[in-house]
């Protein structure tokens, strides 16, 4: 993982999405607090998390917008207009305003699809295959990692001054961002403009995939997995209150063991990858992320928060495992809408199931909840774990580790 990080121009783009991904870390809690504490409703807290994600539904554009143009100046754009869009949040005062909040946090999720689909693309551009794991781990590891502080420091700010001034951190780190991004070294050129009408350009990645044996398993399994883990969402803050007996703050102490097991699982996720494969690699996470949150299920602090480090474990396998399948499995003028598509293929039934879980959650056990989600995801992950995809060979032979000096 050290030879990832001696390109000037890696370390660059890591420090400024290490920064963006801790002010995420510590907004994304806030949000769900902010609405819980102005509503009072377990539903309009998991409402949030629900607008988060719809955005994916229309990712396959944010992944033709990364095609068609310079990923790097597009970036930065969004950083910039994302960081200006945060501050609307300063005029959220009571109940009346969580429009805002919901508002925002569309306009959040739709600039997160567009920019991992244009960091995935960057990657590819900047690193040979054979480090594309050890940079997606990297990555995975500050993003969960953040758990460690950022949610703390999130909900003790929201606690200490409200929401506003969270909103105003995070800025500030899209801030940093952009300004990393622009100081790159990088080189692009501009992308040659396809003659194919524009629904053909759109479908491209949609079809990649369908041709793919490999991806078409990986991402098909993965979005059955994600009809149900979307549950956990609203079901948390059940648990939180009728198992733990806790304030909807308290989430920001879990997501420390949660960020334990993350980093665990980012610095090996690529060690795991040359052993096992990225489509067995990705099951394996997926099962060790259901078998986590069943451990909700125990009315006490300490097992959730075992249960809370063995799902940040699987997370960050799944995700990095996810990630670079895609990026070894489809040519460069593709990334962006490969990538996209398989946002929309895994976040359109985790959006259904968040949408589900918000209404269930006020006529079903989340007891109930938590069960239905931990069976089908072990299943979906031993199912992976034993198949892995028809094309692993040949994609292991673009993984072959890099011996340190």
């Amino acid at each position: 993982m050290r030879a990832v990080l001696r390109d000037r121009d890696v370390r660059l783009l890591m420090a400024g999405q290490a920064l963006s991904l801790f002010g995420d870390r510590a907004m994304f809690l806030v949000l769900g607090i902010w609405a819980k504490t102005l509503t009072g409703s377990n539903a309009q807290a998991g409402l949030v998390f629900f607008v988060l994600i719809v955005p994916g539904l229309i990712a396959p554009a944010f992944g033709l917008a990364v095609d068609r143009l310079r990923k790097r100046p597009l970036m930065i754009a969004t950083d910039v207009a994302i960081g200006l869009v945060l501050l609307s949040l300063l005029f959220v005062h009571d109940r009346s305003d969580i429009w805002i909040i919901y508002v925002v946090t569309f306009l959040y999720g739709a600039s997160g699809y567009l920019i991992a689909s244009g960091q995935s693309a960057l990657l590819t551009r900047m690193l040979p295959p054979e480090q594309l794991g050890e940079a997606n781990g990297w990555l995975q590891t500050f993003s969960e990692g953040s758990r460690l502080i950022a949610p703390l420091i999130g909900a003790a700010l929201f606690a200490a001054v409200g929401g506003a001034a969270v909103a105003v951190l995070d800025a500030a780190t899209f801030a940093v961002a952009a300004a990393c991004l622009a100081l790159l070294r990088v080189r692009e050129s501009r992308p040659e403009p396809e003659e194919h009408h524009i629904l053909t350009q759109l479908l491209a990645g949609l079809r990649h995939i369908a041709v793919r044996r490999g991806l078409r398993r990986m991402i098909g399994v993965t979005a059955v997995a994600m009809l149900f883990t979307g549950l956990i969402e609203t079901a948390i803050f059940a648990v939180l209150q009728y198992g733990l007996h806790r304030p909807p703050a308290f989430l920001g102490v879990l997501q420390v063991p949660q960020g334990i097991g993350a980093i665990a699982g980012g610095v090996t996720a690529a060690a795991v990858i040359r052993r096992f494969g990225d489509a067995r690699t990705l099951g394996l996470g997926i099962l060790l992320f259901g078998a986590g949150d069943g451990l909700f299920l125990v009315p006490a602090v300490v097992p959730v928060m075992v249960g809370f480090v063995i799902a940040g474990c699987g997370l960050s396998w799944a995700v990095v495992a996810f990630g670079t399948s895609i990026q070894l499995r489809t040519p460069g003028d593709l990334q962006g809408r490969v990538y996209s598509a398989a946002d929309t293929l895994v976040g359109t039934p985790q959006t259904l199931s968040l949408a589900l879980g918000a209404a269930l959650i006020t006529v079903v056990d989340y007891r109930v909840m938590i069960v239905l989600m931990a069976v089908v995801t072990g299943g979906c992950g031993i199912f992976l774990l034993v198949a892995g995809a028809p094309d692993d060979e040949a994609v292991a032979e673009r993984v072959i580790a890099v011996q340190p000096r």
